[in-house]
């Protein structure tokens, strides 16, 4: 049996980044998100200078220092306001000494202009105004290209993308940016006894939960679903199914079909494969796994226990897909204090199911742990890491744990 160390170590190092792409931004600049989540893979630079042209950082009247240098409170200076400038305004205008222009926010600063005087220190005039304070050359003046110059990195590479990335990339003047793709998974689950989500299960048949649930995952993880599907309880099924979405996917996951009894699909599946292998995890839930290839597409074979592929796809298959997508393959955890005892299974690394006080920082367990339990799993906010050598989880004990909330 291997250790969860041994076995998660095992199947990420299998995994390689995804090669890089170019993609356009302009779907980025109509408001679609296709760029989200996504790792560059280049350094992004700018193409323009930015800001593009000098313009005021404040609503108020561009002048000269000069003209104001001996304005104050009881005797302000008196300057006529030539014309109105407003943002977005494309004109080329000028500024003669002893006159102001009215300006706003944005909008750029008419040449021979060095300063803006800030409406609150005027009497808001608007063909003469009253300044009150003299201001410095410079003052309230965002000069051209004082953020960045041509050339210039706005975003390095190994930087995952959000949304307050895309004022930088879309200002840039670049067409596009190179990042490392969103990893496409399928989905399979195995069983005769499978009926669709929406269908009323006959006797010995159940309703397929876990394909739905791997599905959201993925997606939750930042991943792309590209299949979801359902095979029977023979080698011959099973084959083709993956076969199909192998050549759409970048990793395929499966459930059910692993463990040890006389009709696992999974395992018929690959009898004899020198590209696949089913072992046994020193883990709770989830101890029989199994990971190969199939036409050079990793595999990661799950049990079918709901909570038990679930777990399994947190710590497996969200780290290595983590590892395609160019991102740090461990889940963040947090450190939470024990506030109620429980035991674990001795040798067996467990992950159980709890929920946080309301102060967020202790941790109950919810519901039996059995990794068929569902009411507990629904319940659940988190999967607290028992380490294998602990058979009783005691109050105070401090754990690291796996909040199933914003795992992506």
């Amino acid at each position: 049996m291997l250790t969860f160390d041994e076995y998660q170590q095992r199947v990420v190092a299998a995994m390689r980044q995804l090669p890089p792409r170019a993609v356009d931004l302009s779907g980025a600049a109509a408001g679609e998100a296709d760029l989200l989540g996504l790792m560059t893979a280049q350094p992004v630079r700018t193409a323009v200078a930015l800001p593009g042209f000098t313009n005021s950082a404040m609503d108020g009247y561009a002048v000269l220092a000069a003209d104001v240098a001996s304005a104050r409170e009881d005797a302000p200076v008196s300057l006529p306001v030539v014309g109105e400038i407003p943002a977005g305004d494309t004109r080329s205008l000028k500024l003669a000494p002893g006159s102001c222009w009215r300006i706003m926010t944005g909008a750029p600063l008419p040449e021979g202009a060095d300063a803006v005087v800030q409406v609150e220190l005027t009497d808001g005039g608007l063909q003469q105004v009253q300044i009150r304070e003299a201001v410095e050359t410079g003052r309230a003046i965002r000069h051209r290209g004082e953020d960045v110059q041509p050339g210039d990195e706005v975003v390095p590479a190994g930087v995952r993308l959000r949304p307050r990335h895309l004022p930088a990339l879309i200002s840039a003047g670049v067409d596009e940016v190179t990042v490392v793709p969103r990893p496409r998974v399928a989905v399979v689950s195995t069983g005769d006894e499978l009926v669709e989500p929406g269908r009323r299960p006959g006797h010995g048949q159940v309703v397929d939960s876990n394909a739905p649930m791997l599905a959201a995952l993925a997606t939750e993880c930042g991943f792309e679903v590209t299949a979801v599907r359902r095979a029977g309880d023979t080698a011959d099924a099973v084959r083709s199914v993956l076969s199909e979405v192998a050549a759409e996917a970048d990793l395929i996951v499966t459930s059910g079909g692993v463990s040890a009894g006389a009709f696992e699909p999974m395992k018929l599946a690959f009898e004899g494969s020198d590209h696949f292998d089913f072992v046994k995890v020193a883990m709770q839930p989830g101890k029989p796994q199994g990971f190969g290839t199939l036409d050079g597409t990793p595999v990661f074979a799950l049990p079918g226990n709901p909570v038990s592929s679930l777990v399994s796809f947190l710590v497996f298959v969200a780290p290595a897909g983590r590892v395609l997508a160019g991102r740090d393959p461990q889940l963040p955890t947090v450190e939470a204090a024990v506030a109620e005892r429980w035991t674990s299974p001795p040798g067996r690394q467990q992950f159980a199911r709890v929920v946080f006080d309301e102060d967020g920082r202790v941790v109950r367990p919810i519901g039996g742990q059995g990794s068929h339990v569902l009411g507990g799993l629904a319940g659940s906010q988190a999967l607290a890491i028992v380490p294998a050598d602990t058979t009783e989880v005691a109050v105070g004990e401090t754990l690291r744990v796996i909040p199933l909330e914003g795992i992506a």
